[in-house]
């Protein structure tokens, strides 16, 4: 999946600011980047259609919500980018990832470590099940 930049811009509005029409959307976006009311209306419409927004009709107008939370969106890009270039068992992904990490502080660690232990726990759970 692919979001360009504006799509990107909305999605982060909407995620702090759910339920609101495009006119809303634009002049919130109009404080960083020059984009005309059609051109935000549609990057609304592209989102909506790849499922990330939903929209309630109030009045002549569109109200919109993310559909997807923010932390989601991020593991279906990540997992999208790595589908295309990593084969199953490979351990690029871990690799790149490893790297990443370097530009963590302390606290990020120590909270990825957590949730690695999460998934950890998860597996096992897993396993124990199928037996």
């Amino acid at each position: 999946m692919f979001l360009g930049e504006l799509e990107k811009q909305v999605l982060q509005y909407l995620w702090s600011s759910p339920g609101v029409d495009v006119k809303r959307v634009h002049a919130e976006l109009a404080k960083q980047r020059d984009s005309s009311l059609n051109t935000v209306q549609s990057a609304l419409e592209r989102l909506f259609k790849k499922g990330l927004l939903s929209r309630e009709k109030q009045g002549h107008a569109y109200l919109y919500r993310a559909e997807v939370a923010r932390n989601d969106l991020i593991a279906k890009l990540i997992d999208s980018v790595a589908s295309d270039f990593v084969s199953k068992g490979e351990s690029s992904l871990i690799a790149a990832f490893s790297s990443v990490s370097t530009e963590m502080d302390e606290a990020q660690l120590d909270r990825l470590e957590q949730l690695i232990e999460i998934q950890r726990q998860q597996l096992k759970k897993g396993d124990s099940s199928a037996d």
